[in-house]
């Protein structure tokens, strides 16, 4: 052992401050006794100066090898501790690399060289080493705590300490692996329904039914038995699935092909059935699961049927299907019990608000003239919600005709009024849209939220009022203003029958959203426009709202001049940044692009105002269009969908449509590769 400096030989305890005044007190007073004891017998004094002399020395000696051994007792430890973290290094489970500024490997344990198998790796660029551990490194050099990562077959958490440049990975793949199977062991409930099984049978003789019904049932069996699915069915038109969350996964690898079976095979047997199906994971609740599944499936027949709708309680729902038109399949009895429950509603409000969507079209305020007509014969004071700024020219003419009808004229209010006189008894109706984001009134809608009845004709979508009093969502439906044409017919004979205006009003939405009868139409929206034709509709009058201004028909022209085709038939029109459109003209413009050859659909974009830019997209069909702008936060039908966007650019909209339509084309691609 090295030579102990001065300072080191000194005993520990004269080295703590208190110790060593104590020590001098000692002394002192030993020293003091020793010279009382000279002063009355020298010799007495004379040992006690040496028995002190010899306990000093006797005492320093002592602690001095207490101390040598202390600091040799440490200085081992120190060695053993230090020789410690260098085996760790070396040898625990953790791999550790150390890198250079410029990504060069300066050192690597043990550990991690396992990984690497025998690569000669010091002074090499981890990208020559690795290059998945070098995008690693490149992606998470600069978060600040541990991450997830997938090396190879094995899974590791990743640190990185940046200022130092050291890479810490630890293997957890046995862990995941327990994860995995945890998570892969969770109960899903799903529940199948067949959308129109009886509207198919009800014409059908005995046997046919029995026999669809086998074809239809053995098909879904088939489906769960390949899966591992326990399928029960629990009435004619219904089944019970439980499974697995991994067989989820591969049910969902495999996009649901059992809808396109059943409605391939049934429609070769001219008898239709489509399936809907809604499936529920992420809870250990089982009734919680069972409702959830209820509620996905509720989604799916909102959205048109056809289609399965996927959804925890977390996370956002997944969409599968829904690629056809829905088939209409609502009857006169379903019309009479929501005009019963409507006017049983009405009668327990003290007064009504009803509105439409932001902008509102034809078909919204037509729907809107509609419910105050219904109101009025119940006796019950409605109003109609409309804010009157930038409102489309056919719009403007009709509230210009309202001038002549002083009563429904006073009935229009602003959303500001309606909140102030809105209380707990009143009742909100949304016509023509069910999502509250679009709402004309958002704050009325917050102040009447378990007072809201919904009229729509749109495909349901995941943003949806939490209590509605009444739903009477019908996407097969042309039209709001069909729907509630149809509830005229169930109203008292004693009231005041619908006026001219009303009646014009609801065929110009019909009309405009039928494209006048050439789209969305079926036996229902001619019935509907011939009892408005009957109570005194004006053709003339319609024709006047629906006459396009100069300005219009340029705007659209000069979009229609901007059209640039993705994927071939897919065409995209977009306006400039710093002009403002009317939506309208933007969907007119997307509606003359289906009719030129080779396109199946179109998107137009535009900025609708300074922080609002707007999508409008069509569909001849074979493209779901509400699909895509469901993926923008959007919605619509299959044939029609749009969307709103804030706080972005026309080009930033642009790029964001024209990437998920490659990604779409990308993924057709691989779909048609695979079969």
């Amino acid at each position: 052992m090295k030579k102990l400096r001065l300072a080191e030989r000194i005993p520990v305890f004269m080295r703590n401050p208190r110790l060593r005044l104590l020590a001098i007190y000692i002394i002192l007073l030993s020293l003091v006794g020793a010279g009382v004891a000279f002063y009355y017998n020298w010799v007495l004094g004379v040992v006690l100066l040496i028995l002190l002399i010899l306990g000093s020395i006797f005492i320093s000696d002592t602690f001095h090898r207490v101390n040598e051994e202390t600091t040799k007792y440490i200085s081992d430890l120190s060695f053993r501790i230090k020789r410690s973290e260098q085996d760790s290094l070396l040898r625990m489970p953790l791999g550790i690399l150390i890198y250079s500024d410029e990504d060069q490997v300066q050192w690597i344990n043990p550990y991690m060289q396992g990984y690497l198998s025998d690569k000669d790796v010091l002074g090499k660029k981890l990208a020559d080493v690795d290059k998945d551990l070098a995008k690693m490194l490149n992606d998470h050099r600069d978060e600040k705590g541990t991450v997830t990562v997938n090396w190879g077959d094995r899974r590791f958490t990743l640190l990185i300490e940046q200022d130092s440049h050291v890479l810490y990975m630890m293997d957890i793949t046995k862990y995941a692996k327990i994860e995995e199977a945890y998570d892969n062991s969770q109960v899903v409930i799903g529940q199948v329904f067949l959308d129109n099984y009886d509207e198919v049978t009800q014409s059908m003789a005995d046997s046919d039914v029995s026999s669809l019904s086998s074809f239809v049932t053995n098909q879904i069996s088939s489906w769960a038995q390949e899966f591992g699915m326990y399928l029960k069915r629990v009435d004619d038109d219904h089944f019970f699935v439980l499974m697995y969350a991994e067989v989820l996964k591969k049910v969902e690898a495999d996009n649901f092909k059992l809808l396109d079976t059943i409605r391939e095979a049934t429609s070769k047997q001219n008898f239709p059935i489509t399936l809907s199906i809604g499936i529920a994971y992420g809870d250990q609740d089982l009734n919680n699961l069972a409702d959830l599944s209820q509620s996905n499936l509720d989604l799916a027949l909102g959205r048109g049927g056809d289609q399965v709708v996927v959804k925890s309680p977390d996370d956002q729902a997944r969409f599968y299907g829904g690629k056809t038109n829905p088939m209409e399949k609502r009857t006169r009895v379903r019309a009479r019990m929501i005009s019963q429950a409507v006017t049983e509603l009405m009668s327990q409000a003290d007064q009504i608000f009803v509105m439409g969507h932001q902008q509102s079209d034809m078909d919204s305020l037509g729907a809107c003239l509609g419910i105050r007509r219904i109101a009025q014969m119940n006796n019950r004071q409605c109003w109609i919600v409309l804010d009157q700024e930038n409102l489309h020219s056919d719009v403007r003419r009709l509230l210009t005709s309202l001038e002549d009808y002083p009563a429904i004229k006073e009935s229009i209010i602003t959303p500001e009024a309606a909140l102030e006189n809105a209380n707990s008894q009143s009742l909100l109706i949304m016509v023509d849209h069910s999502k509250p984001s679009l709402t004309t009134a958002p704050e009325l809608y917050k102040k009447l939220e378990n007072r809201v009845m919904i009229i729509d004709h749109h495909r349901r979508g995941t943003e949806f009022p939490e209590n509605p009093v009444l739903v009477y969502i019908e996407p097969y439906a042309s039209s709001t203003c069909e729907l509630i044409t149809e509830m005229f017919e169930y109203q008292s004979k004693d009231s005041e029958p619908i006026n001219e205006i009303e009646a014009t009003g609801m065929l110009a939405g019909i009309k405009i959203d039928t494209k006048s009868f050439t789209t969305k139409t079926g036996t229902r929206t001619f019935d509907a426009a011939s009892y408005l034709r009957s109570v005194g509709a004006d053709e003339n009058l319609i024709r006047h709202f629906m006459k396009e201004n100069v300005d219009s028909y340029l705007q659209r022209n000069h979009l229609i001049e901007s059209v640039e085709f993705v994927n071939k038939n897919l065409a995209v029109c977009v306006g400039e940044d710093d002009r403002d459109y009317d939506p309208v003209t933007a969907a007119q413009a997307a509606d003359s692009l289906l009719s030129i050859s080779g396109i199946e659909a179109s998107f137009v974009i535009t900025r609708r105002s300074k922080k609002q830019v707007g999508i409008s997209a069509r569909s001849a069909g074979d493209v779901n269009v509400q699909l895509i702008m469901e993926q923008m936060g959007g919605g619509g039908h299959l044939g029609s969908a749009a969307t709103q966007i804030e706080g972005q650019s026309v080009s930033e909209v642009k790029a964001t449509l024209t990437d998920i339509l490659k990604k779409k084309n990308d993924t057709e691609n691989k779909d048609d590769e695979e079969e």
